[in-house]
């Protein structure tokens, strides 16, 4: 292992080690931030539990009067006080939220909904060099967009999809800037966190750094690739970190190496207590079930890190959350991101001179090819599914991320044959591709489609030749998109694609958010490679109703 992996795995054990067990390290960078409910310890508890905000999320990102340790020695002294209130106690010492989030107001009547889009970026773009003492927000150097709603932060794999639309309108200059802070934020904390909160900073989301490096790299060219090679060795050692000393049959942080000496990633989180921003609720699914509480809470966090918090695709049962079994499983979508960030590796060394260590990330990305060819291959359903690595089979479920092997160039020709059929009899539904084939209440299932699904689905079909599916596809997820702005004067951040309709979609832990980062950028991007669907959404305007209900 060379001298600078080591420095790096040193300081990731140290944020490891203090989001474990709650200290502040000391040793990675000056008074690294940990998380509200570690550090407001019982006030944060009280809190959530009694359920003051409606939105689990609300109170972590308040900010706070006086320092931590202040404010938990007033609350500890004065709770047993005759008469306390802790919303009283709460409103008396915390104020914000800071960012307040942006303001996405339905369009204007008659406000076309391509300039809809285009007045969206001024208001989802956030600048954060700065913020105030011990706030949960992490600064950065750089301007980025942030999905919209509840969500005020710049969150990771939906800033991808963004940066999609971002490129397609003339904003190349704020893509790169996004980068850049993806860039900043793993030579600061060693990973990119799920989000710029301290709360965040125990997960990732599903690693596409490579993507963006390689879609800036389209218009400033093949430098790109060797300028962010650092930061692309550190993603990758993240994700990898523990390989050499892990034995067959065992798991360590994100990897399991199986018995036959295979090596493949999963979904993980440093922590085992409930998320900071759905404390109630993480607490009440534990309550559910007889497992250790530690147990359910480290497989709901490592479901937050894959984006689909929550999908039946991690339930043991297909249907209740506390069933939840996301860490003994293998997904296909996470290992094909690292194929591609192998080659991106790969591709990066070569262009730094640096053949030798090309090709051991050449051979890296052939030697994963063929174990998702192999392992997460489902030849009965005719998909690529999660492999259930404690029992050494597949979980047979049929969702969305079967194309993501098709979307990174990972399946067989033959695979992506069947994988195309399974779209066209069971995933095409007529507002787009459905997420699962099952209705459990969770957001990514059935009836809702969500548009980075949609963008993997088109780009994989035609990777292996089935344009007029990936049309069909594209078509009827802009229509969908179209139908609600023409109705309602908004774009979503997921749709119930079971009817033409598209309205916005439901279930989760939160209300459907308005904005919608992703879905704006995949909105552009489709657009851009069928001129139709451009046409289309050009022509489509908020209706004067929407503003009259206003």
């Amino acid at each position: 292992m060379g001298h600078h992996r080591r420095l790096r795995l040193t300081a990731a054990l140290g944020i490891a080690t203090m989001l474990a067990t709650g200290a502040r390290a000391q040793t990675v960078g000056p008074d690294y931030p940990v998380p509200p409910s570690i550090d407001y310890k019982n006030l944060y508890r009280d809190v959530e539990l009694a359920g003051i905000y409606p939105d689990s999320k609300t109170f972590p990102d308040l900010i706070p009067a006086a320092a931590p340790p202040a404010v938990l020695a007033d609350y500890d002294a004065a709770k047993g006080s005759p008469g306390f209130d802790l919303a009283t106690f709460v409103n008396q010492y915390f104020s914000g939220p800071t960012p307040p989030g942006p303001t996405v107001n339905p369009a204007t009547s008659g406000q076309p909904l391509l300039d809809y889009i285009t007045s969206l970026w001024p208001v989802l773009q956030q600048d954060t060099t700065t913020v105030p003492p011990y706030a949960t927000l992490l600064p950065l150097p750089y301007p980025y967009v942030v999905p919209g709603g509840r969500f005020r932060e710049f969150y990771y794999w939906d800033s991808y999809f963004a940066m999609l639309g971002l490129e397609q309108d003339g904003q190349h200059a704020l893509a790169v800037d996004m980068l850049k802070d993806f860039a900043f934020e793993i030579d600061q904390y060693h990973h990119i966190p799920n989000g710029n909160r301290s709360y965040y900073l125990s997960r990732s989301q599903p690693p596409f750094f490579a993507l963006m490096v390689e879609l800036i790299a389209k218009a400033d060219g093949d430098g790109t690739f060797a300028a962010y090679l650092p930061e692309l060795q550190a993603e990758y050692d993240y994700w990898m970190q523990g390989e050499e000393l892990l034995l067959p049959g065992h798991a360590a942080r994100h990897l399991v190496r199986l018995l036959d000496g295979t090596v493949l990633n999963r979904y993980w989180d440093e922590r085992k207590a409930p998320r900071d921003e759905s404390y109630l609720e993480d607490v009440q699914t534990a309550q559910q079930t007889s497992r250790p509480a530690g147990e359910v809470y480290r497989d709901l966090r490592a479901a937050a890190e894959s984006g689909w918090d929550f999908s039946s695709r991690w339930l043991g049962d297909g249907t209740n959350l506390s069933t939840i079994r996301t860490l003994s499983l293998l997904p296909a979508d996470l290992n094909s991101l690292l194929v591609k960030l192998e080659e991106t590796l790969a591709k990066a060394y070569q262009c730094a001179g640096d053949s030798t260590r090309a090709a051991e990330y050449k051979q890296r990305a052939a030697t994963r090819t063929e174990a998702i060819r192999r392992l997460l291959w489902d030849a009965q359903d005719g998909v690529f599914t999660d492999f259930l690595w404690t029992e050494g089979h597949t979980t047979g479920t049929v969702t969305a991320a079967t194309l993501y092997p098709l979307f990174l160039k990972v399946a067989t020709p033959e695979q992506a044959q069947t994988v195309s059929a399974v779209v066209t009899n069971e995933l095409l539904q007529p507002g787009g591709l459905a997420t699962s084939l099952v209705n459990s209440g969770q957001q990514w299932d059935n009836p809702n489609g969500w548009a980075p699904l949609q963008w993997i689905g088109v780009v994989g079909l035609r990777n292996y030749g089935y344009g007029a599916l990936a049309q069909e596809v594209a078509s009827r997820w802009v229509n969908a998109n179209i139908y609600v702005y023409e109705l309602e004067g908004k774009l979503v951040e997921k749709y119930d694609v079971s009817t033409p309709d598209g309205t916005p979609g439901g279930g989760g832990e939160y209300a459907t958010q308005i904005g919608f980062g992703w879905t704006n950028g995949v909105l552009l991007a489709l657009g851009s490679l069928y001129p139709d669907l451009r046409t289309a959404a050009e022509n489509a305007t908020a209706d004067a109703k929407t503003a009259s209900a206003q």
